[in-house]
């Protein structure tokens, strides 16, 4: 208790006493009395005094309040007394030392530095000037010029700029006084114009007669020797005067040398100070073009593999690649020109934006040529294993926020006149329907209501109402038909002699049943190695392998004499052609490449006896009551491409179902990314283990194909592919060269594949070179996706997640300022990934996201027409138009039937609030169509729920904005070479045929005032995380700017807000921290900003589902 209370006195007489010294100071400033500079020595002694042994005084005279700073700044600038200037120094030194920046702010935020300066600029009229002065006052400069931004100009304006480096020049052995000195011009070299100015003087050379090869004596001069180089080499000035006096080889010498004799890594940071300044200076063209004739690539790419066995040397591994991928050359891509190799003559060339400038462009023009060498901007990466999330807690930037509150607030705008939209009034029917011919359910009608089911809320189905799956992929078949009563029940009403279990035998037979009958199953084998090319016939034959869902079989027939597989049929099909390439009449179309060959050793024996000729059956589950394999096959037919596909995809032929199993996100390995750029920087330095062969070109149909055993075959001509041309860098590693959509010459991202001719046990790398999004989900472990034909043919067919070593990086090959839109530099981006296959001879798809087709789009909606009851849910299919391609555009109207013909119940069906939904405006984004899908099966069931959302509502849905851009395999784009969903303010009826009529519908809704309830767009989100939604609010809008402070009195109505709310408290992958209310400039020609601001639609939203699985919910950690 007393020690308590003597450590109390002693710390109240310790500030009491550095308050009272300072109050003396304070005395001494105003008084300018003779013999005052003795007192002032002995009070600033005092004050040092205390200030070096007790940190509360540090803090009594730099806390909030005191004018402790003040006091002794005042006495530094006024007094002339040696002493007490040094005392002084002392005391500042003391105090910015610890506390962080904080400290060395508040100096600066009190005049400290020009106090200093003018200071250090009296000083050196001395001759010769105090040393010790000298180095307490660079000391000090040292410490607080960080937080000064401005300390460059002011060391410019005071004149003392050179002061400190005549005091290098002259006092080059007085270490004590240069490693000051040093510091605070690698402060002043922050400022361009000031290093341009040290380096006029002679600063380059001198510090290079500091720095040298390695020594054990006065590293921690070496250490900021070099850090100053490596800040003054960042102006352009100063690194071309290096690179004419050859000092890139210096460095490289001394860097090496340091490497050789630093074995137990104890000067880390000299070297990595080495690489700075060799970055700095590759900033440019000319220090790049000197590094590569000085073999730096060879030296670093060297001592940055001898350096990967330590963990604590990556800074020099990542700094050295770093300097490596900056410096490998610029390549151009491998084209003939970046636009698209399809090319599709629009009707109408726009008058301005890039795809006129590419219709302007003279033939000759060379759109591949690199330019990006003349960017002499320095570079922008800090490490190489840093990844940048351009979301992360940021969803729009500042400068994009729409600021004017006339904008802003929603204006109901026709915009075209009533007789013109009266067109659209066909795809109303609903409105003037009276379903007098039609014999309804109850013809008894109940009391009319006026208001029900006018404004109900909207029913969202949650997780736990579903019927949960077993691991096993069948029993997941069966709760989607029992949640699907209606789709089932037509589906078991198809032609006997498919043979197909019903219902009852599904729920009867067990999972102990459908293993024994798996087991025994025949097997199969085949005696030829190559994949068959066509189908002679195709045969949906029963299944008793599994009851609890549909099968389909297709039946090998085995020839003995050409050891061909050929695929037999149990049915006539008369427009197929004996010899199996077309499958129509007047339309030659052909099945993607199926695979059958060798089986697994345990199934050899049943195999044998297939070779005699007999049939084999195949099983393979049918993957959904709304696939059909023959229906498909037939939409196909009318389905119109650029390319004119022929061929047809065995996944979208056979569909797929889930995985059985979870798949979790891809743990990513230490220095993936930086092992795959080492592999890409071995290509410069052994360019003669380099292949360099084409297997696959779009733009070259003559390209031959080799035919060795060790190399892959590529295929993408069929419909959604996309891949323009491989390349086979070494045996095992290809390049890929994604094509561009079409009437453009970038927006590269979505593929879709054939791979085929691999072997087992081989670890194939493939790159995708020419993406061009700054991130990727594939650096947050997203995996592409992958189906095997193999595996389908043996009941498992299933797009699957794969690859190892995934990663996606900035390359070497970079675009055009044409392509890039008058920027140079560029550059590409890579996605690689490495797979190892698991059956020889396979046939498999490589895909970016689960395609879904446009034919398969009209195969669902076909199969959903045939299949609902007519008594119950009213259905219709519409075409809305055609697009540039001639494909039809369709529009689906989804509601209950009126309980009767009687009027009150005809009054309530035409008197339903509309909800409108539309996807698929960007080709890239499947995921849309994946979650349309699930809409129209949802709306089209049998559940209570469903019932109760057509009873309420009228759902008027355009499942697909951009056919074409989908058909033809494009990212983002329509033929029209323009992005759909940048084009609702003002659609091009012959450019943008879908949005203006998408338009002209909502146009005509407003117009007899039947705005719809909620208007929502699906999209798919690439580098984001769950399900979440974009709107539009007024309010919010504003609250994130300081424009119109004002507006905060806007009263708006919040339901824009209750859609989204309802969904984040009913559905696991919903995100409600995701959603945007904010109405940004970018995005004012969207479909939900246009909807909102000029049709009236409150609750008009984007809704975007990722690309990439959940970090949050019941979902987390999946893909």
């Amino acid at each position: 208790m007393n020690k308590a209370k003597t450590s109390a006195e002693k710390s109240v007489s310790a500030n009491s006493r550095t308050l009272s010294l300072l109050s003396q100071l304070e005395k001494i400033n105003v008084s300018s009395v003779l013999g005052e500079s003795d007192n002032a020595r002995h009070v600033t002694s005092k004050i040092l005094h205390l200030v070096q042994s007790q940190e509360k005084t540090r803090k009594e005279i730099i806390s909030k309040g005191s004018t402790g700073i003040e006091v002794i700044l005042s006495t530094l600038e006024n007094t002339r007394d040696l002493q007490t200037i040094l005392n002084i120094l002392n005391i500042l030194i003391e105090v910015v030392s610890v506390g962080g920046g904080r400290r060395a702010s508040v100096l600066v935020t009190k005049g400290g530095t020009q106090i200093l300066l003018q200071l250090l600029l009296t000083a050196s009229k001395d001759s010769p000037p105090n040393e010790e002065l000298m180095m307490l006052l660079h000391t000090l400069l040292a410490k607080i010029g960080p937080k000064d931004k401005k300390i460059g100009m002011k060391a410019r304006i005071n004149g003392v700029l050179n002061l400190s480096l005549n005091l290098v020049k002259q006092n080059l052995q007085n270490h004590r006084l240069v490693l000051p000195c040093l510091q605070v011009l690698r402060v002043y070299s922050t400022n361009s114009v000031n290093a341009v100015s040290l380096g006029k003087n002679g600063v380059v050379e001198l510090l290079f007669k500091i720095i040298g090869p390695f020594s054990k004596r006065n590293t921690s001069l070496m250490k900021v020797a070099l850090d100053t180089l490596a800040a003054l080499l960042k102006s352009k000035t100063n690194a071309r005067r290096a690179v004419d006096r050859g000092y890139v080889q210096v460095l490289l010498t001394i860097y090496v040398d340091w490497h050789r004799h630093d074995s137990r890594h104890r000067y880390m940071l000299i070297r990595k100070g080495v690489l700075q300044c060799i970055k700095s200076i590759t900033n440019i063209k000319l220090g790049r073009k000197a590094f590569l004739d000085a073999n730096g690539m060879k030296i670093l790419y060297n001592t940055s593999q001898e350096c990967l066995a330590v963990r604590t040397l990556d800074p020099l591994v990542n700094t050295s690649s770093l300097i490596m991928r900056k410096c490998f050359p610029k390549n151009r891509l491998p084209l003939p020109t970046i636009k698209s190799a399809f090319h599709f003559q629009l009707p109408v060339i726009p008058a301005s934006g890039p795809v006129a400038q590419l219709y302007s462009l003279p033939p000759d023009v060379d759109d591949v040529v690199d330019e990006s060498d003349d960017n002499d901007d320095a570079e922008t990466e800090t490490e190489i294993e840093t990844e940048i999330d351009d979301d992360k807690d940021q969803h729009f930037k500042n400068d994009d926020i729409e600021t004017d509150i006339n904008k802003l607030k929603p204006r109901q705008e026709l915009g075209r006149p009533m007789e013109e939209l009266k067109m659209y009034e066909q795809f109303f029917p609903e409105l003037s329907e009276n379903f007098q011919e039609l014999d309804l359910v109850s013809k008894e009608p109940k009391p009319f209501i006026p208001d029900a089911n006018l404004s109900g809320p909207i029913v969202v189905p949650t997780a736990s109402e579903e019927h949960t799956a077993e691991a096993n992929p069948s029993t997941k078949e069966v709760a989607l038909k029992e949640c699907s009563p209606s789709l089932t029940e037509e589906y078991n009403r198809r032609p006997v002699s498919l043979e197909l279990p019903k219902q009852d035998n599904m729920k009867n037979s067990s999972l102990h049943q459908q293993n024994d009958q798996r087991n025994m199953l025949p097997s199969y084998q085949c005696l030829s190695q190559e994949i068959v090319k066509g189908l002679d016939r195709i045969s949906l034959q029963n299944s008793a392998k599994n009851d609890q869902y549909y099968g389909t079989g297709c039946v090998v027939k085995k020839e003995s004499k050409d050891n061909l597989t050929t695929l037999a049929c149990s049915k006539s099909c008369d427009h197929v052609s004996p010899c199996g390439g077309s499958l129509f009449e007047g339309s030659s179309v052909q099945l993607g490449k199926l695979c059958c060959t060798g089986v697994d050793s345990e199934e050899e024996g049943d195999s044998r006896s297939s070779s005699s000729g007999e049939h084999v059956m195949l099983q393979v589950s049918d993957v959904s009551p709304v696939h059909d394999c023959d229906l498909y096959l037939e939409m196909v037919k009318s389905t119109k491409s650029i390319p004119d596909y022929s061929e047809v995809a065995y996944p979208d032929y056979f569909g797929h179902i889930p995985p059985p199993f979870k798949e979790p996100i891809l743990e990513r390995p230490y220095g993936v990314q930086r092992t795959k750029i080492c592999q890409d920087i071995e290509r410069l330095i052994y360019q003669n283990d380099i292949i360099d062969r084409v297997v696959y070109d779009l733009d070259n149909l003559s390209c031959s194909v080799p035919e060795e055993a060790d190399v892959l075959k590529f295929n993408s001509k069929f419909e959604s592919g996309n891949l323009r041309k491989v390349i086979q860098i070494r045996k095992n590693e290809y390049d890929l060269i994604l094509n561009s959509d079409i009437n453009s010459n970038h927006y590269h991202q979505w593929f879709y594949f054939e791979v085929s001719g691999m072997k087992t046990g081989i670890s194939y790398r493939f790159n995708i070179i020419n993406c061009e999004k700054s991130n990727s989900q594939f650096n947050y472990g997203m995996q592409p996706l992958m189906y095997s034909v193999q595996e389908a043919l043996r009941s498992r067919p299933c797009w699957t997640r794969v690859g190892t070593d995934i990663c996606y990086y900035k390359n070497h090959f970079s675009r055009s300022s044409i392509a890039a839109g008058g920027q140079k530099g560029k550059s590409y981006y890579t996605i690689t990934f490495t797979v190892t296959f698991q059956h020889k001879d396979d046939v498999c798809y490589f895909a970016y996201h689960y395609p879904y087709t446009y034919s398969t789009l009209k195969m669902h909606l076909k199969k959903l027409e045939s299949m609902h009851n007519p008594q119950q849910i009213y259905f219709r299919q519409d075409v809305l138009c055609e697009t540039l391609a001639g494909n039809s555009c369709p529009l689906v109207t989804i509601t209950a039937m009126p309980e009767s013909n009687y009027y009150e119940h005809i009054c309530q069906f035409r008197n339903r609030p509309y909800i409108f939904l539309s996807a698929r405006v960007h080709p890239g984004e499947t995921n849309a169509s994946w979650v349309m899908k699930g809409t129209l099966e949802y709306l089209m069931s049998n559940s209570p729920n469903a019932q109760c959302l057509r009873e309420s509502y009228i759902f008027k849905i355009i499942p697909m904005l951009n056919p074409d851009g989908v058909i033809n395999g494009n990212h983002r784009c329509s033929l029209s070479g323009e992005d759909l969903n940048r084009q609702w303010q003002n659609p091009n009826p012959d450019l943008h045929p879908t949005i203006y009529h998408a338009k002209g519908l909502l146009q005509y809704l407003a117009s007899i005032k039947r705005l719809p309830l909620v208007y929502c767009d699906y999209h798919g989100h690439s580098r984001k995380k769950n399900v979440f939604m974009y709107g539009c609010s007024v309010k919010e809008t504003m609250w994130h700017t300081s424009v119109n402070a004002a507006s905060c009195n806007l009263t708006e109505d919040p339901g824009y807000r209750a859609l989204p709310k309802i969904l984040s408290q009913t559905a696991p992958a919903f995100c409600m921290g995701s959603c945007s209310f904010v109405v940004e400039k970018s995005k004012e020609s969207t479909a939900r900003v246009v909807v909102w601001r000029e049709i009236g639609v409150q609750r008009s939203y984007t809704m975007e589902s990722t690309l990439c699985g959940c970090d949050q919910g019941k979902y987390k950690r999946g893909q």
